[in-house]
């Protein structure tokens, strides 16, 4: 039972603590929509989504007003289309702007699913598809993209890595005019999950039903607000039960309108991902959370213990709270999303190889990082090559979202605007692993993938 003092402290975390639901994502299948005539592939997938997703965004108001909680994104994801295009000769980007064009319909704020995964190896589809992509974040406004290049049982594709090193270069300078974009748009994942409500990396996996619901909860404000009323004396055990805690009291929040859009919409629920995603709005941020465990500037020695404390903390607390918890689930560290991360970076005190050893306790990877414009191709693809390994190794999954900043240097800012908030350009260590990349081929899978 809810008793009127919870119900007070749940309207207390949204007024004055930033509680809110960060997506409602819905889930569509387009593997019915295959054919090999790209124009009646197109034709058919814009008519599925906006059928589909008709009454995504009027539902989802609508629940956000009777209920009182703030839902901020409504979103869709796709079937890969590197898998439902696969027969077509015609132009990629077509679909591109198909998708485009249907989120604009429907009025979400994204749509994700331009994505392949080449974790093990190549079609010929997949290659062509992974060259379009450049352009086709260049030509919309909503789609995202992501390719998998990597997991436990198949080890890394050496060969894609090198290639998503060349399709980000490309795609920040197809957009150096807006703000270099197209990459902030673009994530490379190692073990990419298939139920992700988040973009850009949100895909609706090949074995996900026809069409699904699924919620991405979000309140760094109010984890931080719990420790700090604990006081500084407070021991750290303590600090991880109130973090459990308040982890199932937002959980429960975003168990409360998946299900109801789920009954709404007519379709499954999915999951609900319990993550701390944050936004450059003051008082949202994990670095922040992090900082008043006691950390004295994010970044320095002993971040990454208190980081994997606090992930750890909202995992035990939120899969209690949910009937079907997925996703990526954790403690999100995008770098320009999060007011305490930017200035950590700002300072110095937060470097990119201190966030690689965050990663490995955190959810996702690499998230929102500016670099300078000059960065090539062959060092990012290495910074990729490196994330992968990590979630390789540790059965998790990690990811790269990696901005060079066209015309800017070390010190200056990137602007983007929204929830994607603004980004100071990190450096980037000068020695280069060129030979080490140009190798090519797979690095396999590691001795504990053979389970079976």
């Amino acid at each position: 039972m809810v008793n009127r003092r919870e119900i007070m402290e749940t309207i207390h975390m949204i007024s004055d603590e930033n509680l809110d639901i960060r997506t409602v994502t819905m889930g569509i299948s387009l593997r019915d929509c295959a054919t090999e005539d790209i124009d009646r592939l197109c034709e058919k997938i814009y008519d599925k989504i906006t059928k589909k997703a008709e009454k995504l965004v009027s539902e989802s108001e609508q629940i956000s007003q009777e209920y009182g909680i703030p839902i901020i994104n409504k979103r869709i994801s796709v079937t890969p289309i590197a898998i439902v295009a696969e027969s077509c000769k015609g132009d990629y980007v077509k679909i591109a702007k198909t998708l485009d064009r249907a989120a604009k319909e429907v009025g979400v704020n994204f749509i994700g699913g331009y994505s392949a995964l080449v974790q093990k190896g190549y079609t010929d589809g997949d290659r062509r598809f992974i060259e379009s992509i450049p352009e086709a974040l260049a030509v919309t406004e909503r789609m995202c993209s992501s390719v998998n290049i990597g997991s436990t049982k198949a080890g890394i594709n050496m060969d894609a890595v090198k290639q998503m090193g060349q399709i980000i270069v490309k795609a920040s300078q197809l957009t150096a005019d807006n703000g270099c974009i197209g990459p902030a748009k673009l994530v490379v994942f190692c073990n990419a999950v298939e139920d992700n409500p988040f973009m850009a990396g949100a895909f609706h996996g090949v074995s996900e039903g026809e069409c699904v619901v699924n919620v991405g909860v979000s309140g760094p404000g109010v984890v931080q607000c719990a420790i700090k009323k604990l006081g500084k004396d407070a021991s750290l055990d303590k600090v991880a039960e109130t973090i459990k805690k308040t982890a199932f009291k937002i959980t429960r929040m975003g168990q409360l309108v998946a299900a109801e859009a789920s009954n709404r919409l007519g379709v499954d629920f999915g999951i609900v991902d319990l993550s701390l995603a944050p936004t450059p709005a003051v008082g949202d941020s994990v670095a922040y959370i992090l900082e008043e465990m006691g950390i004295g500037t994010c970044g320095c020695h002993g971040t990454t213990a208190a980081l994997a404390m606090l992930n750890d903390a909202v995992k035990k607390g939120g899969v209690m709270a949910s009937s079907s918890v997925g996703g990526l689930s954790g403690a999100f560290i995008p770098v320009s999303e999060d007011a305490g991360m930017i200035n950590a970076a700002r300072v110095g005190a937060l470097t990119l190889e201190k966030l690689e050893a965050m990663t490995c306790v955190c959810s996702v990877g690499l998230d929102m990082i500016v670099v300078p414009g000059d960065t090539r191709a062959d060092v990012i693809s290495a910074i990729i090559a490196d994330e992968a390994a990590i979630g390789m190794v540790n059965c998790k999954t990690t990811a790269v979202r990696i901005i060079p900043a066209i015309g800017k240097t070390i010190g200056d800012t990137l602007e983007f605007g929204g929830l994607l908030g603004s980004g100071p350009v990190m450096p980037v260590n000068p020695f280069g692993s060129c030979d080490f990349i140009n190798r090519g081929g797979r690095i396999p899978a590691p001795l504990h993938s053979l389970k079976n």
